[in-house]
């Protein structure tokens, strides 16, 4: 415990006492002392010391750091009133705020202090500190009235007694009333009576006997000194008229009245009465009554019936501002004697405050993942009355994550007592509560609003597990395809959500070149046009991520069907289309209905009903001779061939899918209606620039040996020029990127033959995508079906028909079936 004194002068032995006996209280309280006090200080300064003067050390003196105070938020709490000290917390010193009064703060009460609390913050740390304001001589007495006339018989007797209205000074001690004087002295001396109290009762004692013929009015001074340095005092005139024969005073009945009275009464009340007997009859007995001494305060409060002596109320009582009142009351006789008696007023207390709240500390928002027991504000509840009255209870509203606990006198914190979440409950509404033990109770109430500060503790959630889509191939590249969308239970920038696209690779490709997200809307773009032949599905993940410190983010999958267009026309895989020979199917004329000329074979590249094919006969030489199936492509003769048909016969097919819009190819097919192989050739062949040969047989003769030799040498050319043909078929089959391996029905054939020329075939196909030779078979029942003719060698096969005519033992012609 630190005691710090400022003196501008010595103490007395009595104020020496006084100091030791409280330094003996006070250590006791450290050692024995109070839960809610951690450590008491006191100080002592002058009154109407300067603004800003050096009090004490406060830290130095309770031991305290400098950074401690001002870590705990450390303040100066007065209860009420003024705050004539304030903290320098960064000095830990007490400094004087405002200008303090003594008289003004304890009136004439000695010793004169005020007490105020030291309170710190986490913890919550409570010292309580006394300054002792000492006096000084700043006020000169001062009497209540400036004249006082007293009239005074002629025969009053020596030793006669005048009592006289003491001076006041509003300072103490030392300071105080010292002596008195009176001037001049021919006729009275002063004298002085110490009462057991301490008050001192001036009086005029007459030393000689007055004589009104001589002198019928004196005029004296009384001078009141106080003890101060430097002395300070005040007069007082006496004026003094002599009258005749009034030899006996009032006498008070009761020289001490005493009275309780509540606070609070209404003006006109009567408090008590002061009643005084005079011996004396007639005018000389008539007794008026008077305030001899009050103070300014009590004068403000009460009046007194000059005739009855009835004390009433001018005002109301306030127990709390005044707890007792003394009067002094002079019964005086028309003669000028005088007698006086002390009123003493107690105030009782009545429950006419209500509790009041103050927020000493107040975090308005607090975070949501604030650990239970964290400190949410400091309050302090007090109650101006006393006892019971003045006994508070404080509680908060139910319902609600918070309690109020009090482990200091008058001071109570809002704790938190459950975890709180702003995704539940954003903000509370705390009613504070507060009632005293009076009868009635009396009540106060104080609302405070919480608001839950945001945590980043709930990672974004996507509206949907999985996100699919359908997006139709050959797109416009920047199209929106879907937009994922998440949501996130915290607020402001913790709710704040941006998407992105993870990185992984899609059939070797990453699928930022395939699709793109925006971070804001979450909008999905196509990157490129999306081909259903190359990719059917793909998938990949965005993730949405808050803006919370750290972030917190979720991720979702998104699946893209590409659906089917028809943009892909049938593909002719047979007959094979060839720019400078001409290929023929042979029908004979012997074939039935029915007959099975040929087959069209297609593909179509893209799936589904944009790649179910229908034949359909578009152009015929002979329509009513062939039909084709609509499904199969198979071309089969309608009815039975006649000899009226002609040999050349040429059809066109369209092959057609079933897309909207159809896709359609078209293929061109030779037919030859023939029994003989020189009939085909007749009618496949020009004869424009044929020559008439002699019947010379020496002409046909050498004609036929040039005949047979060339056909020699163009047969050897033609097997050359078909071996090379076949291998660049192959090749053509091998550089093909269809995807699809053409399938062509194993082994039909059709087995009816008649006529010359053997029309029974079979063939099969076999070709792949992934090897490096296509094969194709065909196996003919007696002879070819189709007859292949190259426009170059057209007259020399001519020529070599008619030579053959000749030979019993001619040669088939070289039938290439493809």
């Amino acid at each position: 415990m630190a005691f710090l004194y400022l003196h501008d002068r010595a103490f007395s032995r009595r104020q020496i006492l006084l100091e030791i006996k409280w330094l003996t209280v006070v250590i006791l309280l450290c050692v024995y002392g109070m839960d809610f006090v951690c450590c008491q200080a006191r100080y002592s300064i002058p009154e109407e010391t300067p603004e800003g003067s050096f009090v004490g050390s406060i830290a130095k003196d309770l031991g305290i750091e400098i950074s401690r105070l001002i870590s705990g938020k450390a303040r100066v709490v007065t209860k009420g009133g003024r705050q004539y000290v304030e903290l320098s917390r960064d000095k830990g010193t007490l400094v004087v705020k405002e200008r303090i009064d003594r008289e003004e703060l304890c009136k004439q009460t000695t010793p004169c202090s005020f007490t105020f609390d030291l309170i710190m913050e986490n913890p919550i740390e409570l010292h309580r500190v006394t300054v002792e304001v000492q006096d000084i001589n700043d006020n000169a007495p001062k009497f209540p009235k400036g004249t006082v006339n007293l009239q005074i018989s002629e025969n009053t007797e020596i030793e006669g007694r005048f009592p006289l209205d003491r001076a006041e000074d509003l300072d103490v001690e030392i300071n105080g009333i010292e002596s008195y004087s009176l001037t001049p002295t021919d006729h009275f001396k002063l004298k002085i009576n110490a009462q057991a109290d301490g008050d001192k009762h001036v009086e005029m004692v007459l030393q000689r006997e007055l004589d009104r013929e001589e002198r019928d009015e004196l005029k004296l001074v009384l001078t009141a000194y106080d003890g101060g340095s430097p002395r300070k005092s005040g007069t007082m005139q006496i004026h003094i008229s002599v009258l005749d024969v009034n030899d006996n005073k009032p006498a008070c009945k009761e020289s001490v009245y005493k009275a309780e009275v509540r606070e609070n009464l209404a003006p006109g009340t009567v408090v008590t009465a002061v009643s005084a007997t005079d011996a004396d009859q007639g005018v000389n007995g008539q007794i008026t009554y008077s305030f001899a001494q009050a103070s300014k305060e009590a004068r403000n409060v009460f009046k007194i019936n000059t005739e009855t002596g009835a004390i009433t109320t001018l005002g109301t009582l306030d127990y709390e501002s005044d707890k007792s009142y003394q009067l002094n009351v002079k019964a005086m006789d028309k003669g000028g004697l005088a007698d006086t008696c002390k009123v003493i007023v107690e105030v009782l207390d009545e429950n006419d405050n209500s509790p009041s709240i103050q927020l000493m500390s107040f975090s308005n928002f607090i975070a949501e993942n604030s650990p239970t027991g964290t400190t949410v504000a400091v309050i302090n509840v007090e109650d101006a009355d006393s006892g019971k009255n003045g006994l508070v209870q404080c509680k908060i509203n139910e319902n609600v994550p918070f309690k109020i606990e009090s482990s200091l006198s008058d001071y109570y914190a809002l704790i938190t007592d459950e975890t709180l979440d702003r995704e539940n409950i954003a903000e509370y509404n705390i009613t504070i509560v507060v009632s005293d033990q009076g009868s009635p109770a009396r009540h106060n109430n104080k609302t405070i609003n919480v608001k839950i500060s945001d945590v980043n503790d709930n990672p974004p959630v996507f509206s949907s597990d999985e996100y699919k889509t359908f997006v139709f191939e050959n797109n416009s590249p920047g199209v929106a395809v879907l937009t994922v969308k998440a949501s996130d239970a915290d607020w402001g920038p913790n709710a704040r959500l941006s998407y992105f696209l993870e990185d992984n690779n899609i059939q070797g490709n990453p699928v930022s070149s395939l699709v793109s997200v925006n971070s804001d809307s979450g909008v999905v773009h196509a990157i490129k046009a999306f081909d259903f032949e190359q990719m059917k599905t793909f998938s990949f993940n965005v993730t949405a991520r808050d803006g919370g410190s750290p972030p917190l983010s979720s991720e979702v999958t998104v699946k893209i069907i590409v659906q089917d267009q028809n943009d892909n026309a049938p593909q002719v895989l047979y007959p094979v289309q060839t720019g400078g020979s001409v290929v023929a199917e042979i029908v004979p004329r012997s074939a039935d209905v029915g007959y099975l000329v040929t087959k069209v074979v297609a593909v179509d590249v893209d799936s589904g009903q944009n790649a179910w094919l229908s034949y359909k006969l578009q152009k015929a030489t002979d329509r009513a001779l062939f039909e084709v199936g609509a499904q199969n492509g198979e071309i089969r003769t309608v009815r039975q061939v006649t000899d009226k048909d002609a040999v050349k016969q040429k059809l066109t097919v369209v092959v057609e899918d079933n897309g909207q819009p159809s896709r359609s190819a078209v293929v061109n097919i030779n037919v030859a209606v023939a029994d003989s192989f020189p009939e085909v050739l007749s009618e496949f062949t020009d004869f424009t620039h044929a020559k008439q040969y002699n019947d010379d047989l020496t002409f046909y003769l050498v004609l036929a040996l040039a005949a047979v030799s060339f056909l020699f040498i163009t047969t050897v050319v033609v097997i050359i020029s078909v071996k090379i043909y076949r291998w660049r078929q192959s090749r053509i089959f091998y550089q093909s990127n269809l995807p699809v391996i053409p399938y062509y029905p194993p082994g039909y054939a059709d087995t009816g033959v008649t006529g010359t020329l053997p029309h029974g075939y079979h063939y099969d196909a076999c070709m792949t995508t992934d090897s490096r030779k296509s094969d194709c078979k065909y196996s003919t029942l007696g002879g070819q079906s189709v007859l292949v003719m190259d426009p170059s060698f057209t007259e020399t096969m001519q020529r070599a028909m008619r030579e053959k005519e000749f030979q019993q033992d001619s040669e088939s012609p070289e039938v290439v079936r493809k």
